[in-house]
């Protein structure tokens, strides 16, 4: 745990934004929000009141000048990531940037070399890491529960497909919905080597008109040489679908998916379980207070952060690959991308 308080700057108050900022300062005594940053005034002030926080402001610069902060959590749209990263770490702050950092490789490259000459941490925002259920598995991989590993198995289905105007800015399913995906593949098995994406417009053709796709099936290819799956889709009617399962050579781990409730009702008409959880604030609340507390204690014990700006860029990586498949049709090796 930190032994020292942690002033720390919000700058975004959106979804994502409240979350983080609500679990700072109901969830994390040793550290305090000092001021949260948005160009819509309104919303900062809204969030600030609602969370005690003393001072909200419009301009993320008011956040960067002030000598008293000692970091940033970037909740912003994705095309602002780059540049606030590179202006926090010239600040001298230590920062917490959602995903992705960017969707130019060369531009990530350029950040993350400014962060290092900068010597200030990074953690970005892949909050699954953190869940419970995916930690447990991760473990159990590590401790070789299973012996060793040969097949990996994410579903992820979202249900329902965000509004055109943030896919039209999002980088698209690989780089936005997947790539949550790519960071959990290298989390369980480490790196991958190849790349075979399959995947189409079956769910709203306002999407591929868009130009982007709504259901993908994509195969991995380990260094390990275990082999692993993604499916994806932007519609499952049934709620939020998360689950992962891996097969090894002395078994098998799998977790399945959360419901609302645990109570499951049985009557003359037969069983009847409570849906699944519908939307991912809920899904991952733990997830999400999880990663933020080792964002502040990884400040307080000056420790590299568990996910850092590597991590972020090999996922994106990944996305560019699965992306040049589907366009090509054929397998791609992620050395083709990161050259």
């Amino acid at each position: 745990m930190a032994t020292q308080t942690i002033r720390i700057g919000v700058i975004g108050a959106g979804r994502i934004g409240t979350v983080h900022a609500q679990t700072l300062c109901w969830r994390i005594p040793d550290a305090r929000v000092s001021v949260i940053a948005d160009p819509n005034l309104a919303a900062a002030q809204k969030l600030a009141s609602e969370l005690g926080v003393p001072r909200a402001v419009a301009d993320h610069r008011e956040v960067l000048d002030d000598r008293e902060i000692d970091a940033v959590l970037i909740c912003s749209s994705t095309d602002t990531h780059a540049r606030l990263v590179t202006e926090a770490a010239q600040a001298g702050k230590h920062i917490f940037c959602e995903k992705p950092l960017d969707l130019d490789l060369a531009r990530i490259d350029e950040v993350l070399h400014v962060v290092k000459q900068a010597g200030v941490k990074l953690q970005l925002g892949f909050n699954r890491r953190f869940d419970p259920d995916f930690r447990a598995i991760k473990e159990r991989i590590a401790a070789r529960a299973i012996g060793q590993p040969y097949l990996l198995r994410i579903t992820s289905r979202d249900p329902a497909p965000p509004p055109i105007a943030y896919l039209k800015g999002s980088g698209g399913l690989f780089l936005d919905m997947t790539i949550h995906d790519f960071d959990m593949a290298r989390y369980l098995l480490g790196e991958v080597e190849e790349v075979y994406t399959s995947a189409g417009v079956l769910v709203d053709p306002a999407i591929g008109a868009a130009g982007d796709v709504d259901t993908a099936l994509i195969t991995l290819r380990f260094a390990s040489r275990a082999l692993g799956t993604i499916d994806n889709c932007r519609r499952a009617v049934y709620g939020y679908d998360q689950r992962v399962e891996v097969l090894g050579s002395e078994g098998m781990l799998a977790n399945g998916n959360h419901l609302g409730a645990l109570v499951v009702r049985h009557d003359a008409q037969g069983s009847h379980e409570p849906p699944l959880l519908n939307f991912f604030m809920q899904r991952y609340t733990e997830a999400f207070a999880a990663e933020i507390r080792a964002f502040v204690d990884a400040i307080a014990r000056d420790e590299e952060p568990p996910v850092g700006g590597e991590d972020g860029r090999r996922s994106v990586v990944l996305g560019y690959a699965a992306l040049l498949s589907f366009k090509e049709h054929r397998p791609v090796r992620v050395s083709e991308i990161d050259r």
